[in-house]
């Protein structure tokens, strides 16, 4: 897979009109990347590298044939030419198609092309001959960007670095908290690329080991480094070791992917005639992954060839075979699902109420992230289109309603809009909540009726308006928002109302969830602490802040995105045993 893009054997004035007829057929859109494009394409010599650039070279030397010599047939020569029109323009098209590389990575790239390799070698710079052909480049590139996104990996390791130009993609893919480990044995090479690496905002997460790649590995094994991505493209007679080290040192997490580079080498792997080394070792790399029962395999034709490589749950004769492996759910887990997958919401119809600020936006996107379609409902309907826009950005499906919660009648229309977009409901998030702080003689009847208006009777009518559509299809997960204001008396502030209410909201959801657990449909609730919102800063509450830190273990106030994994949590199958559960999260301070 690596570039080679400097190893054709068409003309440049061949490629450039390959390459402006696909821009033209294109989009005009796509004409800013030619400046890119003919870059590489100017540093062009004429080796073949690629088994696509094998098949350009022997086509055009068979146009050159069939032009020089007399009788051979038209349509012989027209078809030849087809082919070599489709062979010729793929790389030029899929450079001008794919996403446009990073200034950084534009960059690295031409350093490495501009570098004297030659002179670096007769100098001692480098252990060895280091070809510009060997570079990986733009598709590349993206290409290995693409595997890390699609993967969600967070931690790569990279065997072999050269330049670093895929180190920097695969980087570019990362989360913030993502590392990659390259391991280069060339000193002069990390040299070369630290420079860009450290003007990169992704560069940070690169951490180079220089010496033998084996060395570092067993370093790492040592260590007890798991990666979720393993790219290996270094010496190719070496493949098999490194993968066999990674595999018999547990260094490949469950369900993570192994990259290899250049399996199909020119198509030496692969031809019978072949005498070529590399071909020999790749062809038995090949051969011996195919064997290995521990792995899956497929090899994509992407430039000299990537293969991919799966670790799946290796299978034992038998599920209680004496000193083997005792294949119940927890080896292979629930329904072949292991625990995070346990924990997808995937087809999932869920509303949150409440969800236009605050927590309930906060589960909202969790609850989307998780694979829900999301529903969500507030009194403000403003409010809440611009969460469902925001969750449509994400690329989660969504929807936003306008309720009033202490009203029956509205309750029900969101119910039935819900059943009449998606046909049920199976996840539903009664979340939405009001506070009016007073002292307890001075509470009026307004107040309390308010407060357990939406507070209570609230979360009651969508419990019951929701659990009916849930008790019919045998299946359903509630979770109420409560408040460590149902365990203690927060202070100083003065709040009876809400603390009666959200103590009712517990008992509610106790009373339900153990009624409705044996017909499919499991209750529980979350009571969050004193979560930090702009109402929190306001004028009226601000002096408090540090009077509530000092009553809360943790040190600080909760975010909303410290509840996140427990709504996801309550509503996945992972939770399927729980139910009529407070669950706590207020950073301690209901122990004090």
């Amino acid at each position: 897979m690596t570039i080679c893009r400097e190893q054709h054997v068409l003309s440049e004035e061949l490629w450039l009109s390959a390459l402006t007829g696909q821009l033209v057929s294109i989009s005009v859109e796509k004409e800013h990347l030619f400046n890119a494009v003919w870059l590489h394409l100017s540093v062009l010599s004429k080796v073949s590298d690629t088994p696509m650039e094998f098949i350009v070279e022997y086509l055009s030397q068979a146009m050159k044939i069939a032009e020089s010599q007399p009788g051979v047939p038209e349509d012989l020569k027209s078809n030849v030419q087809k082919a070599l029109d489709i062979a010729s323009g793929l790389d030029a098209y899929l450079e001008a198609t794919s996403a446009q590389e990073s200034e950084l990575l534009a960059e690295l790239y031409k350093k490495t092309i501009e570098h004297d390799w030659q002179k670096a070698f007769e100098e001692g710079k480098t252990l060895f001959k280091l070809p510009k052909q060997c570079i990986t480049g733009h598709v590349e590139g993206q290409v290995l960007k693409m595997f890390v996104h699609m993967s969600k990996a967070r931690r790569i390791l990279e065997i072999g670095m050269f330049t670093g130009y895929g180190a920097l993609s695969m980087a570019e893919g990362l989360p913030e908290d993502g590392q990659l480990v390259a391991c280069e044995i060339e000193p002069y090479l990390k040299d070369f690329a630290q420079p860009l690496f450290d003007r990169s905002p992704h560069g940070k997460k690169i951490t180079v080991k220089t010496g033998p790649a084996m060395d570092s590995l067993k370093e790492l094994a040592a260590a007890g480094e798991q990666f979720d991505m393993i790219f290996i493209d270094a010496d190719k007679t070496n493949y098999i070791n490194y993968y066999r080290f990674l595999l018999d040192h547990n260094m490949l997490r469950p369900d993570g992917i192994i990259c290899v580079d250049n399996t199909l080498f020119k198509g030496r792997v692969y031809l019978q005639d072949s005498n070529d080394g590399n071909g020999f070792a790749l062809r038995e790399f090949s051969s011996t992954i195919q064997e290995d029962p521990r792995v899956e395999q497929v090899i994509l034709p992407v430039r000299d060839g990537i293969t991919l490589i799966r670790r799946v749950p290796q299978m034992m004769a038998g599920p209680n075979a004496e000193g083997g492996v005792h294949c119940d759910e927890v080896f292979l887990g629930v329904q072949g699902k292991f625990i995070l997958d346990r924990l997808r919401l995937d087809g999932r119809v869920a509303y949150v109420t409440g969800a236009g600020q605050g927590i309930g936006r906060a589960f909202a996107h969790a609850l989307g992230e998780a694979g829900a379609k999301v529903v969500v409902v507030d009194l403000d309907g403003k409010k809440a289109e611009r969460v469902a826009q925001e969750l449509t950005l994400k690329g989660i499906q969504s929807m936003a309603l306008t309720a009033d919660v202490s009203q029956p009648q509205s309750v029900q229309g969101m119910v039935d809009a819900i059943v009449a977009k998606w046909g049920t409901i199976h996840i539903g998030c009664n979340n939405a909540g009001i506070n009016m702080n007073s002292a307890s003689e001075d509470t009026t009847l307004d107040e309390w009726d308010q407060t357990f208006g939406v507070n209570l009777r609230g979360t009651f009518i969508c419990c019951q308006a929701a659990g009916r559509v849930m008790l019919k299809q045998g299946y359903g997960k509630i979770i109420n928002t409560a408040s460590m204001a149902s365990l203690i008396v927060p202070h100083p502030q003065k709040q009876l109302a809400y603390n009666t209410s959200k103590a009712g909201v517990v008992k509610l959801t106790q009373t339900l969830g153990t009624e409705w657990i044996d017909r499919g449909v499991r209750v529980n609730c979350i009571s969050p602490g004193i979560v930090d919102t702009p109402l929190i800063h306001s004028e009226e509450l601000g002096p408090l802040v540090q009077r509530w830190l000092s009553d809360i273990p943790a040190g600080r106030l909760a975010q909303v995105t410290d509840l996140q994994a427990a709504v996801v949590y309550l509503a996945s199958d992972a939770s399927d045993y729980m139910t009529g559960h407070n669950l706590v999260i207020e950073g301690g301070q209901s122990l004090w």
